[in-house]
């Protein structure tokens, strides 16, 4: 719960922690919503190859709970951690528009490496030193949702305006577009280079000390108990479901925006990723509401139920956008934009959680084994099982949208069924961890 007769967060320490997050996720989504049509388009890789480079970029987050979250725990400070991993990240993923295409899941593997674990290593050095965490981490965290609407919009306008060439066919379009968006990766190595020394000034943040032998293993008991038990069975599947937005949005809306409204273009420029951004900007709406709804009693089980409706209606609206009774646009701008109540009820209620139920010595590898099922192992599933869905359907080498989506959006269903089955009533859960 929410501590009232918490400190203020002092404006210095909003900054840091604020640019921080800002940076953290614009290094991100500066290459992520590009990789499948960069990969497809002009690598030439089929949907089985490209489930693999997404699934090979995904081993850091089961690294990380082994490496990362116990060095932060016990032996590195966390700042010092953060900056390395993103100094060399900056370095391999610069390398990735340009390497041979039979190198690439080398480099996707490196970087998943060093880049994959720093998302929750962020986390667990805002909790460290936020006041409150439910008052203050939706404000400090929403500037990382800002950073991937940046680099998205930056880089639509970008590959319209550099990679677009005129009086050309839509095919040609996609074509020179899909070159373009190399320099995705070279955006990416410059902010990682920069996030690198901006670490070394973050607020110091040394190691806990934990008296206990091996953190991780700490960690892996507390998810014995529940809530933290069916959030951790939940992870995966929701990870699949949520991996098929990104693996699949940015073509899918990429080839819907060639014919789109000339607004559309003038806002979000060419491809599909400046129009996913719509989802990040919903989600800087969201991530502001959920302390307040919290804060008026509105339980986390409401929350992630409410992520999940979403999640099961954003696949629908893709999977029949040819038959709703709206605009095709403003259809596909609506189903992007339920991404807000997506990640905000869902991934970020859900670390919420994992930092309520776990203790302080070994917070940052909950926080990393949380990260090795949703952002590790689920990705590796969801990328590999996203990219046989494609192929399964696909009809003489043409992608069929509605079967696609229909897959994700019957499997967040049935996480809806089984959260309300398995999640404790609040009455029924066990005091925090604080």
């Amino acid at each position: 719960m929410s501590d009232s007769t918490a400190a203020p967060l002092s404006s210095s320490l909003r900054a840091r922690l604020s640019l921080m997050m800002f940076l953290q996720y614009a290094i991100w989504g500066a290459w992520l919503p590009f990789l499948w049509s960069f990969l497809a388009d002009h690598r030439g890789m089929d949907g089985g190859e490209i489930g693999n480079m997404f699934a090979f970029g995904a081993v850091g987050a089961i690294v990380g709970p082994i490496i990362f979250g116990p060095l932060a725990d016990r032996f590195v400070s966390t700042e010092k951690l953060l900056a390395a991993s993103h100094l060399i990240g900056a370095v391999l993923v610069w390398r990735m528009a340009e390497i041979p295409t039979d190198q690439f899941w080398l480099y996707a593997l490196l970087y998943g490496l060093f880049y994959m674990p720093t998302l929750s290593l962020t986390n667990s050095l805002a909790f460290a030193h936020l006041p409150d965490r439910e008052r203050d981490f939706g404000k400090v965290r929403l500037w990382g949702t800002l950073g991937w609407i940046a680099v998205g919009l930056a880089m639509g306008h970008w590959l319209a305006s550099q990679h677009t060439p005129m009086d050309a066919s839509a095919q040609d379009v996609l074509l020179a577009q899909a070159e373009g968006k190399g320099d995705a990766f070279r955006l990416s190595g410059i902010l990682g280079a920069v996030m690198a020394a901006f670490c070394l000034v973050l607020p110091k943040t040394p190691p806990a000390g934990s008296a206990e032998k091996n953190p991780a293993l700490a960690a892996l008991g507390a998810v014995k108990a529940q809530p933290l038990l069916t959030l951790f069975l939940l992870a995966v599947p929701v990870s699949i479901i949520h991996q098929f937005y990104f693996v699949h949005t940015e073509p899918f809306l990429g080839a819907q925006q060639i014919a789109a409204p000339e607004w559309s273009k003038a806002i979000f420029g060419a491809g599909g990723g400046g129009v996913m951004t719509v989802g990040q900007m919903s989600e800087t709406l969201v991530l502001g509401l959920v302390p307040l709804l919290i804060a008026r009693g509105l339980s986390k089980k409401a929350l992630l139920g409410l992520g999940l409706v979403a999640y099961a209606l954003r696949m629908a609206l893709f999977a029949h956008v040819d038959s709703i009774p709206l605009p095709p646009a403003l259809t596909l701008i609506l189903g992007v934009a339920l991404h807000g109540l997506c990640f905000g009820c869902f991934i970020f209620v859900s670390f919420m959680v994992v930092d309520e139920y776990t203790n302080h010595e070994v917070r940052a590898s909950a926080q990393n084994l949380y990260n090795l099922v949703i952002v590790g192992i689920g990705v590796i599933v969801g990328s590999i099982i996203a990219g046989k869905i494609s192929t399964w359907a696909t009809t003489d080498g043409v992608l069929d949208y509605t079967r696609l989506f229909s897959v994700p959006m019957y499997a967040a269903l049935a996480c809806l069924v089984l959260l309300m089955a398995l999640y404790p009533r609040a009455s029924a859960l066990p005091p925090s961890a604080d």
